[in-house]
């Protein structure tokens, strides 16, 4: 965080030591399933915090447990008062399944949500800000999805937010479209802006966020800076060898047979894996599969990143979903209310007691 960002504290609580976000023992259920299960979490004014996690594992639940938007159990506080009695003025929420009016304009849209604040940013700078500025009279529905996302990252950011959600920010934008909203992203964080971030895009929340929590049935099983994490749980660097032809059941045997350094050599794929190889012995790698007979097309270095982690804390692959059930946003300011994340558990349910 730098000097501004710090400068926010001002802004919170002084129960919480300058936290935006504070969550004590969470727990929601529905029925027999258990959506949070004991979560525990703090969020630093001017931080921009990732959380990931399988579907099903409940990040829908806690974002709208945050929001005020569902009960749950334990202690919440934001800006260190209970979610619903947070002036809203200081909250923005774009959530992943967002479906505004399609015959209103890029610009009309953004007057809308702005309307429904006491004080809110001039449109023509929030439509800037999201590279709109150009297709701001062309209807929603004629616009492609990328820039009907960028759209609603401006609905979301139109009131200048404390603290702002942003669910999947950069589905289905393009590279140079997700580069400039990351750089959004920055500057809002760099201003002091509070970002809690959920993103399918490991590279994204690596590239993003100051912190990461990583949510596994309900609880959280890990938490702290990207590189941090990935030291911990990522695993060595890795050497992927894409073979010139099928591979026997003893190749990578043979192969490993022949590595001096006793790097791990696992079968891919595509041909070969060889864990714990630093760049500097890539050269040692080639020599041991030539004197192995093992002829290849290609080689690929990598250092472990997010998504190893993601992949060792949970055991499956993190993959985009591209069935998101589409979700109405509430009307009169309530979008927070439209928050879903399809493969949630707890998007199916419905709950009597939210807003």
């Amino acid at each position: 965080m730098n000097e501004t960002a710090a400068a926010s504290t001002s802004a919170v609580d002084d129960a919480d030591g300058g936290a935006a976000l504070v969550g004590e023992g969470v727990r929601r259920s529905y029925g027999d399933v258990v959506a949070l299960d004991g979560v525990d979490l703090r969020v630093e004014a001017g931080e921009v915090f990732g959380l990931i996690g399988p579907n099903g594992a409940g990040k829908t639940t806690l974002v709208r447990a945050l929001t005020g938007t569902t009960d749950a159990e334990g202690d919440l506080r934001v800006f260190g008062a209970p979610p619903r009695a947070v002036d809203p003025q200081r909250v923005g929420l774009l959530p992943q399944s967002f479906d505004p009016p399609e015959r209103l304009t890029a610009r009309e849209l953004v007057d809308y949500y702005g309307g429904l604040y006491d004080e809110a940013r001039d449109t023509e700078s929030v439509l800037r800000d999201v590279g709109m500025a150009g297709d701001a009279d062309a209807w929603y529905e004629t616009l492609s999805g990328g820039q009907q996302r960028r759209t609603c990252v401006a609905t979301a950011i139109v009131n200048d937010p404390d603290l702002l959600f942003l669910d999947e920010p950069t589905t289905g934008i393009d590279p140079a479209g997700r580069r400039s909203i990351h750089r959004l992203i920055e500057r809002l964080a760099d201003g002091g802006t509070t970002v809690f971030l959920t993103s399918h895009a490991m590279d994204e929340v690596e590239r993003l966020a100051d912190r990461v929590a990583l949510l596994r049935d309900g609880a959280v099983v890990a938490v702290g800076p990207p590189e941090e994490l990935i030291a911990e749980h990522g695993g060595a660097p890795r050497l992927d060898v894409t073979l010139d032809g099928p591979a026997s059941g003893d190749t990578a045997a043979r192969v490993g047979d022949r590595l001096a350094s006793g790097d791990a050599v696992e079968s891919s794929r595509d041909g070969l894996r060889i864990r714990g190889v630093r760049p500097e012995a890539i050269g040692d790698a080639v020599d041991a599969l030539d004197a192995a007979g093992v002829a290849f097309e290609s080689l690929a270095w990598s250092e472990p990143s997010l998504e190893d982690v993601y992949l060792r804390l949970t055991g499956e692959e993190y993959s985009p979903r591209e069935d998101a059930i589409p979700t109405a946003a509430a009307e009169g300011g309530d979008r927070d209310a439209a928050v879903s994340d399809g493969g949630d558990r707890d998007a199916a349910v419905s709950d009597g007691g939210d807003r």
